[in-house]
């Protein structure tokens, strides 16, 4: 039996998000007995398939090259999945994949074609028929224990490191047969939000803005210039977001982006408990706000309370 990883990667390279599914999917492997497998389905993919066979712990790299795979519409790539898992090459015990938004529109489709129970979020592996996920809004973790013959897992990215690029010549690439194309999504377009910051998910610093900012053009005047000079991502509370303070891509949250950076800088955030389920992993945290009593100071290493009008400028002049 083995372990197969959904990559998720635009054609050219694998995103990050691939490379801590891949480190869950070792842990998991070696709990189980089983090699790992990734699945590269796209077109002409060979740079993110030759990327995905020279991670440490990967046993082999299996390449769905079709021009129907392009845009990787879930529909067709979960039939490919479910395709996979009971080929001769593959007999496969698990399939997991990223808990981005790729995976979660992937993963579900494929529990259900298997007709199994998908298990997401998972944040540790006790074995390989029992996991631990993050419930009411990661107050509490709950261990599940499942039966079903095939699991599927959706993992928090954020609660496995990245795995490293192995020293070896790499795993073998093989090629897999294209299933049909179902025709029944096609993508339409795409509309990338194309910044010279790091990307929020992967970001080791980020600088994160809420409802205290009290407009947009706060936002971006006092929280940019931090951001440039720490080299770091930003981020929004879903106040933030809702207001229309910043756009929806840099919501942190429940609902938003889970993230765990070294360093999180919260200002003008009250610390929802939506919020603070999708930052509270984070190294350090510094929250500033003017209520000495608002919930982002329970989970903050470094509290500024005061006017953050007065205190953001400071700062920014302060960091070299």
């Amino acid at each position: 039996m083995a372990i197969l990883v959904i990559a998720e990667h635009d054609n050219a390279s694998l995103k990050a998000a691939t490379l801590n599914a891949v480190a869950a999917a070792t842990e998991l492997g070696k709990a189980a007995g089983g090699e790992v497998h990734v699945l590269v389905a796209g077109a002409n993919c060979a740079a993110a398939a030759a990327e995905a066979a020279k991670l440490a712990g990967v046993a082999k790299v299996r390449v769905a090259d079709a021009a129907h795979y392009d845009a990787q519409t879930a529909e067709n790539v979960a039939a490919l999945v479910v395709a996979s898992v009971a080929d001769e090459a593959g007999d496969y015990s698990h399939v997991v994949a990223p808990g981005t938004s790729y995976g979660k529109n992937v993963t579900p489709r494929v529990a259900a074609l298997l007709d199994v129970a998908q298990i997401s979020d998972v944040v540790a592996i006790e074995s390989a028929d029992t996991f631990q996920r993050p419930i009411y809004a990661g107050n509490a973790l709950a261990t599940v224990k499942s039966s079903d013959g095939v699991k599927v897992l959706t993992v928090r990215t954020t609660a496995f490191e990245a795995a490293a690029v192995a020293n070896e010549g790499g795993a073998a690439v093989e090629a897999l047969a294209a299933g049909p194309d179902l025709g029944v999504a096609k993508l339409v377009g795409r509309e990338l939000t194309k910044s010279a910051r790091p990307e929020l998910g992967a970001a080791k610093i980020i600088v994160s803005g809420g409802r205290g900012l009290g407009s947009g053009e706060n936002y971006h005047k006092l929280l940019e210039p931090l951001a440039d000079k720490l080299g770091a991502a930003l981020g929004a509370s879903r106040a933030a977001v809702d207001a229309g303070f910043a756009p929806n891509d840099y919501q942190v949250g429940q609902t938003g982006k889970i993230v765990a950076p070294q360093l999180y800088i919260a200002v003008g955030v009250s610390g929802a408990i939506q919020h603070l389920a999708g930052m509270k992993d984070s190294k350090v945290i510094v929250a500033i706000n003017k209520d000495p009593e608002a919930p982002i100071f329970q989970v903050a290493d470094y509290g500024l309370v005061g006017d953050l009008f007065e205190l953001v400028p400071e700062l920014t002049n302060a960091v070299g």
